[in-house]
């Protein structure tokens, strides 16, 4: 394979062995930027998923120089692919090697599923054909199965990279809002939520065919009319697991003007009203959500002004597609915005706009014209997926409020909340997917995360890792039942307990069979991943006996 590399991490060239003072500027220089750690086979976007703790291995920029570097979950070596045959080629040779296998699109994993210790990579960055179709037909399809117009696109390209292409056409896709989030690989194969979701469902309801290569080496069609139970496990069963993706044809839909409203609501930090109000949010949601809206909001109880002063915030962003009077959108807001007034000490600011595109709300406020995120840090995501039955009963908002509320949440700590299902996404409950069937019921997924210190010590992390699995997950898993509901497996706790459930509700079960059929030898392992419970947590031996070396 000429395209073949071997790999360190990025930061080797900070360190002895490797040091290189012109490049280690370079990596400091770039060290958050996630387009750059995107397209380099030595890095991921969360720092802490190049590290191998249990094995003392880790690579940082900000670590003595005088420190080895280690090779940590980076891959031995990396196929850098721009065609599906070259992908077949890696596939094979894997294979052929019994090597550990780790698929990475831009590395934008709070998992880790896009690093592996001792493997061979396959890098799919530079894959950015994109075709736009005016009738597709999925191969095998009756010729008057057309599903309209609509988009293919390989397996590297990006969210921003989509959005551009489809708006020089007049068209819009359901997508996330990250610059580094590839749009054909584990965000659409694990469900792939949007802040557009409520009008058009999550993106896996949109995809219409896969490329993609399997196990055994061949390239096949996945569709309703081509292995079609692949074209199932696909659509929500999660990337890395079923095969390697090199390309997708999802549905487009028309431009449409977009109403964008914002409410933001504060207190005195530690006064008990914020959290009242956060309560009144939560109660006026399904009606806010029910009209179209969908969006993101974002809690912060401990946000420090100045040396002296620390209030307790919360901002809020809807959208609200096929909208282009924002007087409507604000007499929604009406009976929240009065039950807030009515709260003392609590300060609200509210105000609206109108957008005349998906693209421009897209490019302009969602993406807010920057060329990446911020990304390189430590990052453990806990999460949890509540339904609308939830909010619309008469305690439920109190029971969300209090589950949060006893969060411990340091100085700028935030709880990221995402409007991004109802509407649309439940009454595609019709569509026959892998998707976890709790995003039917769902209104809004939560999360928070936690982290630690290039130097934290390995106990230090367990203990991290510990509470938030032992203590804090089974908190936000109370308010509905430890059984009811799930948790988005892209933004997710990596070590989630009951994973199979949690993920994916009772689809576990077809897609564990699905996965014997299509990777009967377990060369797609990923983490948390369908059939990696038969794996140790690198994927490097199997639980019941022999493993890869």
């Amino acid at each position: 394979m000429s395209n073949l590399v071997a790999v360190r991490p990025v930061a080797a060239v900070c360190h002895e062995g490797d040091f290189d003072a012109t490049a280690c500027s370079v990596v400091q220089a770039q060290w958050a930027n996630s387009t750059w750690r995107a397209s380099e086979p030595g890095a991921v976007q969360w720092e802490n998923w190049e590290a191998w703790p249990e094995r003392n291995q880790s690579c940082y920029d900000t670590t003595p120089q005088k420190e080895e570097c280690g090779q940590g979950r980076i891959s031995l070596y990396s196929a850098i692919v721009q065609t599906a045959e070259q992908i077949q080629l890696a596939v094979q040779f894997a294979s052929r090697h019994n090597l550990r296998l780790a698929i990475k699109n831009s590395g934008h994993d709070f998992l880790g599923r896009s690093t592996a210790p001792e493997s061979l990579q396959i890098l799919t960055f530079n894959m950015k054909d994109l075709q736009m179709v005016d009738n597709f037909v999925p191969d095998g399809a009756p010729k008057n199965k057309g599903e309209g117009q609509a988009v293919t696109m390989a397996a590297g390209v990006n969210l921003p990279e989509l959005y551009a292409f489809v708006a020089q056409h007049n068209r819009s896709v359901i997508g996330g809002a990250a610059h580094t989030v590839g749009a054909a690989g584990g965000y659409i194969q694990g469900g792939g939520h949007s802040p557009f979701g409520t009008w058009k469902g999550m993106a896996s309801d949109n995809a219409l065919e896969f490329k993609v290569v399997t196990a055994s080496g061949a390239l096949v069609t996945a569709n309703d009319f081509q292995n079609s139970d692949l074209f199932w496990a696909l659509r929500g069963g999660g990337g890395g697991t079923f095969g390697v993706v090199t390309s997708v044809t999802v549905r487009t839909f028309p431009e449409v003007p977009v109403v964008v409203s914002n409410l933001n609501i504060s207190t005195a930090m530690g006064d008990p009203n914020f959290w009242e109000a956060f309560s009144q949010y939560h109660a006026a949601l399904p009606a806010l959500n029910g009209a179209g809206g969908s969006g993101y909001y974002f809690t912060v109880p401990n946000f420090p002004v100045t040396a002296n002063t620390s209030l307790s915030a919360m901002t809020t962003l809807l959208l609200f597609p096929e909208h282009s009077n924002a007087s409507e959108i604000d007499q929604l807001y009406a009976p929240l915005r009065s039950k807030l007034e009515q709260i003392p000490r609590v300060m609200t600011q509210y105000e609206s706009a109108v957008f005349p595109s998906i693209y421009s709300t897209i490019s302009n406020l969602l993406l807010g014209g920057s060329q990446s995120d911020s990304t390189g840090g430590i990052s453990m995501l806990g999460s949890r997926l509540y339904s609308r039955e939830l909010l619309e009963s008469a305690d439920g908002p109190d029971r969300l409020t209090d589950a949060w509320r006893s969060i411990k949440m340091g100085p700028y700590d935030q709880i990221t909340s995402h409007v991004v299902a109802g509407g649309a996404v439940a009454s595609n409950d019709k569509i026959d997917s892998a998707l976890n069937p709790a995003w039917r019921k769902t209104i809004t997924h939560m999360l928070f995360s936690r982290s630690w210190s290039v130097n934290a010590t390995l106990a230090h992390q367990t203990a991290v890792v510990q509470n938030m699995t032992d203590v804090e997950i089974p908190i936000l898993r109370s308010v509905e039942g430890e059984h009811n509901m799930g948790a988005y497996l892209n933004e997710a706790n990596a070590y989630e307990p009951e994973f199979q459930a949690s993920f994916w509700g009772d689809h576990y079960p077809r897609l564990y069979i699905l996965k014997q059929k299509w990777d009967p030898a377990g060369l797609f392992i990923a983490r948390k991943g369908v059939g990696s419970e038969d794996w140790d947590d690198a994927g490097l031996c199997r639980t019941g006996g022999k493993g890869r070396h």
